[in-house]
């Protein structure tokens, strides 16, 4: 994603519906889970980050860019910057990994998820969301920097082939999908953007009221899935010592912009 994109993300995260409706949906995958030290790869402005921290996690965001690391900073967050692919953190040291909306964006996907698959504890979870659905392919996934998007199988072969189980795996933004289907089709860049108000408010209610709903089995907009790495009763995990907030750490092996 490049720099403008980035920097409408941190803008809108507070109020646009997607975003409010994404932290929402967070907190719903998070009921269960007894917090620990928890990642957040590719967090951008930090909003997933402070829902975690709001649900007692001991919570760091991991962000590719510098421009995105120093305005998580800047929000009062513990920051990595770092490549999802090379994780600055010891084997088996975090309870929780969230990564909504970034294996899409890596063509070395296999390698970021085998990564987090590394940093878990034994039993720890990963918390994933995906552009679903190849045939919704458009200008606005180039804007955003997107290589691909997945078919429920792809996700399910990527994480189970890293050696996760998979705690389901379902569709999101079901409701909305043919009225993405037909924006997209005339889609000229990216859908990043202010929304009027009352069409931000309308389309908060219909994601609200798939929530309610048994719809995860039907084609959507985006999937979501909860993988967990299996118990291993001879792996002694390490915990690692999150940065403290408000800095950010730079690794060795960071490789350029995302």
């Amino acid at each position: 994603m490049n720099e403008y994109e980035l920097k409408e993300v941190v803008r809108l995260e507070d109020g646009h519906w997607w975003y409010v409706e994404r932290r929402k949906l967070l907190s719903q995958m998070l009921r269960g889970l007894p917090p620990g030290v928890a990642l957040d790869v590719g967090a951008a402005g930090g909003g997933n980050t402070r829902v975690l921290v709001r649900n007692g996690w001991s919570a760091v965001c991991v962000e590719y860019t510098l421009s995105a690391a120093r305005m998580a900073a800047d929000r009062g967050l513990a920051v990595l910057q770092a490549d999802a692919r090379s994780l600055p953190v010891a084997d088996t040291s975090v309870a929780l990994v969230v990564a909504f909306d970034v294996l899409e964006h890596i063509v070395e996907d296999g390698s970021a998820v085998d990564e987090i698959y590394r940093a878990l504890q034994p039993g720890g979870s990963l918390l994933v969301t995906v552009p679903a659905d190849p045939t919704l392919w458009s200008d606005h996934d180039c804007a955003v920097g997107h290589v691909r998007r997945y078919r429920r199988d792809e996700l399910l072969s990527l994480l189970t082939d890293a050696g996760f189980e998979v705690l389901y795996c379902k569709s999101w933004m079901v409701l909305l999908s043919p009225l993405v289907r037909v924006k997209r089709r005339r889609s000229t860049g990216s859908d990043l953007g202010e929304v009027h108000a009352v069409v931000n408010r309308l389309l908060r209610w219909v994601v609200a009221v798939e929530r309610l709903l048994p719809l995860g089995g039907l084609p959507g907009v985006s999937l979501r899935a909860h993988a967990r790495r299996p118990l291993d009763a001879d792996t002694s995990p390490r915990y690692a010592s999150p940065p403290a907030p408000g800095t950010v750490t730079v690794t060795a092996r960071l490789v350029g912009g995302r």
